[in-house]
């Protein structure tokens, strides 16, 4: 299979050696998305609404640039910082990924020590195209 790049100015360009996505047959595997805001190149605000609100425009850009949209989101893994913060950042995360009448997708989410730029959050996305 041929993998093809998928890349977009509305949202943060990479900060390693990484695509923002790569679409493989019909789908899109993204990076992990934290709180950058693409304008500035700065994490948002501290607080774990602003940063899952952040992320979860991030990864509708990309799934947009790869000719898709977040409903087609098939799976879905959420990296945390605090385990304490789940609730308020599910309650996000569902408006964005799983309005009503939307099937939600599957979802694994852990906590972990760090995350890049010291964010709250980092969510990946596999999506059908």
């Amino acid at each position: 299979m041929t993998k093809t790049l998928v890349n977009t100015a509305s949202a943060p360009a990479a900060i390693g050696p990484y695509s923002q996505a790569i679409r493989v047959g019909n789908l899109v595997f993204t990076a992990g998305q934290i709180a950058l805001d693409p304008e500035t190149g700065h994490v948002v605000a501290s607080g774990i609404a602003e940063q899952t609100t952040r992320v979860m425009d991030n990864l509708k850009a990309v799934l947009e640039a790869a000719g898709t949209s977040l409903d087609k989101t098939v799976k879905a893994t959420v990296f945390l910082k605090d385990f304490g913060d789940f609730a308020e950042m599910n309650a996000i995360y569902g408006k964005y990924i799983a309005p009503e009448g939307v099937t939600p997708p599957a979802r694994s989410t852990v906590e972990v020590s760090r995350l890049p730029k010291d964010v709250l959050v980092e969510i990946e996305l596999i999506a059908e195209i």
